[in-house]
């Protein structure tokens, strides 16, 4: 089933309604650029789906954060997960971090250093 994850928010949403096939999936993780502008359902792109996750609905209490935690740390030991890290910065340099983020020109996971 095609999916669509957008973590942006105003700048990117219209976009990613767009790009959305018939029984498609917009997951909407957060407004991390800027608010998403109000739309009418005749906007949505028939027969897709557009869901708004956030994390309290699903993780309730710190004993279920601190299991689902254990759960995909031991993913990533067991080589089940992979994290790719598109960039170690110092934090000295985190503004250019936010830059390269913002130019969209990384990939993975993006480090700052102490």
């Amino acid at each position: 089933m095609p999916r669509v994850f957008d973590g942006a928010g105003a700048t990117t949403f219209a976009a990613s309604l767009r790009v959305l096939r018939p029984h498609g999936t917009l997951v909407f993780y957060g407004p991390l650029i800027g608010d998403v502008p109000t739309i009418a359902m005749n906007d949505i792109p028939r027969s897709t789906r557009l869901t708004y996750a956030v994390t309290e609905d699903h993780v309730r209490t710190p004993e279920e954060l601190a299991a689902r935690a254990a759960e995909l740390f031991a993913l990533v030991e067991r080589g089940e997960l992979v994290v790719r890290i598109g960039g170690r910065y110092p934090l000295a340099e985190a503004a250019r971090a936010h830059a390269d983020i913002e130019s969209r020109t990384t990939t993975g996971k993006l480090l700052l250093l102490p």
